[in-house]
């Protein structure tokens, strides 16, 4: 964990952006695969670990913003809890290494919360993302389940945001740190890409690379995959064979739990074939062309524009589509071959924030979320501030299915040659993507390692 100084520094900036009431952060529990011992591996809930900093099962605090209290609940171990982990520090002295010296049993919540409802205070809480949670609060609240998310305290949200979403050093260092385990992981990928190799050992050899270290691990599942069309195939089920192009979507965490997520597009054979080079080098001037507009005061919506308006280029040049690169971008058609949006916020979640809403994080108060095909995708727009950290990956796709589909509506005809889109089915996808911090004055790409990119990069990289 960071100092404890850190901790409190956040908790008290907290409180002074809550006006009244008493804010509930639950920690994550233990959670069976298939019995109650048999336990999934253990993640504790981002928000909680951003102010309470305490990385183990069975706890939740609560934020006093009228009293100052600050108090961590949960329960000490027994000797029957002993018996199977080891002795291990108590909740006091944990709690204590955070800057909070008043601990309760779990038993002591729900007639602490009982207590502040019977007041008329207001108990806010945060949109629960897990079973567990909405059972919790259901019984310590008496909200349904299916109600939770709308009743979740907006301002409670709107000021985690305000917090989480501008990276201090420290936490830039734990990401880059993250970068750089991710960097080694996509590294070993370029090597072992060849025919014959199954995408399984791949992505197990990713595992491997990013779990070297104490404490890190995966950020996300991993994606490898040679149908890099399916914009979030997990399974690796293919075996590579010769003019593959192998997609890999991977990224680590560290010890602190900040993450990194990368991409990268490699070829199976020795080199991309022409027309696996010609879409390579699209994807790369669409990124550069993202990269060109990152700067502070710029909203990034400008950089998914001229992601898109690159592809639409690309796609002119290639026959695919016509007009004006401009007009495809901006009415949508471009959406055919790059469905996604271009990036995304990224810090102690690979999507930052995500479970408290991407509305609160990617926009501004006040812009409303495109809900067209490709624009509602994007999960950030807002004008980047220093201390913004976030990913940069534009993609192109042939989807088959997408190309059936709207040629089928007739859609965007005067933009899109869909005879010429035939020859095209089978290319599948091919995408690449790195993480970037927003400074006073401009931009900086993070990670201290080399993640290959341009086309001499990449053949280099699989011969290394």
């Amino acid at each position: 964990m960071f100092r404890k100084e850190t901790y409190e520094d956040r908790r008290k900036r907290l409180k002074k952006e809550i006006d009244g009431g008493i804010c509930i952060f639950l920690g994550n529990a233990l959670v069976g695969m298939n019995y109650a011992d048999n336990e999934y591996g253990f993640r504790q809930d981002s928000s909680f670990l951003y102010f309470w900093g305490l990385d183990y099962p069975g706890l939740a605090a609560v934020l006093d913003t009228d009293t100052g209290d600050e108090i961590i609940f949960g329960n000490e171990l027994t000797i029957d809890d002993i018996v199977w982990t080891g002795k291990i520090p108590t909740l006091k002295d944990n709690a204590g290494l955070v800057g909070v010296t008043d601990t309760r049993s779990m038993s002591a919540l729900k007639p602490y919360v009982e207590k502040a409802l019977s007041q008329g205070r207001k108990v806010r809480f945060l949109p629960p993302y897990r079973g567990d949670h909405k059972v919790w609060i259901q019984e310590l609240l008496g909200i349904r389940p299916e109600l939770q998310s709308e009743k979740a305290d907006v301002d409670f949200i709107k000021a985690i945001v305000g917090m989480r979403n501008y990276k201090t050093p420290e936490e830039i260092a734990a990401i880059e740190e993250a970068v750089d385990i991710s960097t080694l992981m996509h590294l070993a990928a370029y090597r072992m890409a060849r025919p014959g190799v199954h995408e399984a050992e791949i992505a197990a050899a990713m595992l491997q690379e990013a779990s070297y270290r104490p404490g890190t691990g995966l950020a996300f599942p991993t994606i490898a995959t040679v149908a890099g069309h399916v914009l979030h195939n997990h399974g690796s089920r293919h075996v590579l064979k010769e003019g593959d192009i192998l997609l890999v979507d991977a990224g680590a965490e560290n010890s602190l739990h900040y993450a990194a997520d990368l991409s990268s597009s490699m070829p199976v054979s020795d080199k991309f074939d022409e027309r696996q080079e010609l879409i390579y080098n699209l994807q790369l001037r669409s990124f550069e062309a993202a990269v060109r507009e990152l700067r502070p005061g710029n909203p990034f919506r400008n950089a998914h524009l001229a992601a898109a308006e690159a592809v639409a280029e690309g796609m002119i040049d290639l026959g695919l589509m016509r007009g004006n690169a401009r007009e495809i971008a901006e009415s949508g058609a471009y959406a055919l071959v790059f469905p996604c949006g271009t990036g995304h916020m990224m810090g102690l979640d690979v999507h930052d924030m995500e479970n408290l809403g991407e509305q609160f994080v990617g926009y501004a108060d006040g812009e409303k979320k495109s809900t067209q095909f490709g624009f509602k995708s994007l999960r950030l727009a807002r004008k980047l501030e220093p201390g913004f950290v976030f990913t940069v990956e534009p993609g192109i796709y042939f989807i088959p299915e997408l190309i059936d589909l709207w040629k089928a509506e007739g859609r965007f005809k005067e933009f899109i040659n869909y005879d010429k889109f035939e020859n095209w089915k089978g290319f599948t996808g091919l995408r690449n993507e790195l993480d970037y911090l927003i400074t006073d004055d401009g931009v900086r790409q993070l990670g201290t390692l080399k993640k290959p990119m341009t086309l001499e990069e990449v053949y280099n990289a699989k011969h290394s």
